[in-house]
């Protein structure tokens, strides 16, 4: 794994949390909500090819 990969992670991270506590600070949780998920959304898209990469190692070790 790329470490800029951990980069985009946290900064996704530090985004949602601001935004969510703006939004439930003004009294709008059900976007906060929203907000969350589409951020969870977001980062399980980005690190999906390194996750398919990790099956395929596991894949190639398995077949010997």
């Amino acid at each position: 794994m790329e470490i800029d990969v951990i980069f985009r992670i946290a900064g996704i991270g530090i985004i949602v949390a601001i935004v969510n506590q703006l939004l439930s600070k003004a009294d709008k949780g059900e976007y906060a909500v929203f907000v969350t998920l589409s951020g969870v959304i977001i980062i399980i898209l980005s690190i999906l090819p390194e996750i398919m990469n990790l099956f395929e190692s596991l894949k190639e070790l398995a077949d010997f």
